[in-house]
């Protein structure tokens, strides 16, 4: 009976301190639990600019079966390197993580469970405790996934990671959606595929420090959100409804304050402030649609999800 493979796919940016730890982790899984496995690790270096590159060319000349690698031209962007590993694994299952450990390599075990012997298609981690990090982040996070399954109508559990691990057919699926402005935890549940859930609790970096900061994150739930709602543009001809309702009412109201004697006609600061309301739902609208447009007009321009200067991927 031929071994199953396992690539695990690993994007990179600035991540020198933790490419040897992930690599001895991921080493020491197979030798032990994990064993029954032929594996491989595929680096992406999303255009690094400290020695990264170095320490995994390093691990490839040091153990040419199990360590590939491919490397950035310039930073395209995690989705874009997440992408580029699905593309070009080939194992019968594949495996996504982050290189910093904190995503525990442990979980593929009971990750491989689940879809061996508990006949799902794919296994997700979601963490369940997040203690260390601030307030304000943990409530934007739990609101951006309660916003965007009601405008998208898609069922993103908060808490979910890209760490996963899914058979072959499903990061084909993935790979067959080659749209630019990419959005992977949308994709996930766009594709399908029974997949399970399993909790772990939140795990600190080993080195370095995140790359995600607020001004990343606000820039990532708008592309979720609008990569895969149309809610924000039917929502502008119901808020044009509402305005014209309003101006109706406002209108008839102060026609009826003019008979009666109550309030004059003519009322220049009420033209000027419905002037500037008016105003600003206007530019509101024009910036929704312009999101939009921004959308379609790097599409059509079909360029490459990324582009590589150096990669290593035949053993």
């Amino acid at each position: 009976m031929d071994r199953k493979k396992i690539d695990i796919v690993i994007p990179c940016f600035n991540e020198s301190k933790c490419v040897d730890l992930i690599y001895k982790a991921l080493k020491k899984l197979f030798e032990s639990e994990l064993s029954g496995f032929d594996w491989s690790i595929l680096y992406i270096d999303d255009g690094s600019q400290d020695d990264t590159l170095e320490h995994i060319v390093g691990l490839s000349n040091s153990d040419n079966s199990h360590v590939r690698y491919i490397s950035f031209a310039r930073n395209f962007g995690k989705e874009s390197a997440i992408y580029a590993g699905l593309e070009n694994a080939d194992g019968d299952y594949v495996a996504l993580m982050d290189a910093d450990l904190q995503h525990p390599p442990h979980l593929l075990v009971e990750m491989l469970h689940a879809i061996e012997d508990e006949g799902y298609d794919c296994a997700t981690a979601r963490r369940v405790k997040r203690e260390k990090e601030s307030k304000v982040r943990n409530f934007m996070s739990n609101a951006f996934y309660k916003v965007i399954n009601w405008a998208t109508g898609m069922k993103l559990a908060p808490g979910m990671t890209d760490y996963r691990l899914m058979k072959k057919q499903v990061a084909e699926a993935i790979v067959s959606m080659r749209e630019h402005e990419r959005f992977i935890k949308g994709i996930y549940s766009w594709i399908g595929f029974r997949s399970k859930w399993i909790e772990y609790e939140n795990v600190e970096r080993v080195e370095g420090d995140s790359k995600w900061n607020y001004r990343g994150l606000w820039n990532y739930a708008k592309t979720g959100i609008i990569a895969f709602a149309t809610t924000p543009l039917r929502a502008v001809i119901y808020l044009g409804f509402l305005v014209i309702g309003i101006s109706l009412v406002y209108a008839i109201r102060l026609y009826i304050m003019s008979v009666t004697g109550a309030r004059p006609w003519q009322d220049t600061t009420t033209i000027i402030l419905l002037l500037l309301f008016l105003g600003g739902v206007i530019i509101l609208l024009l910036g929704v649609i312009g999101e939009y447009l921004a959308r379609i007009y790097m599409e059509v321009k079909n360029r490459p999800i990324y582009i590589a200067k150096e990669k290593k991927l035949d053993k």
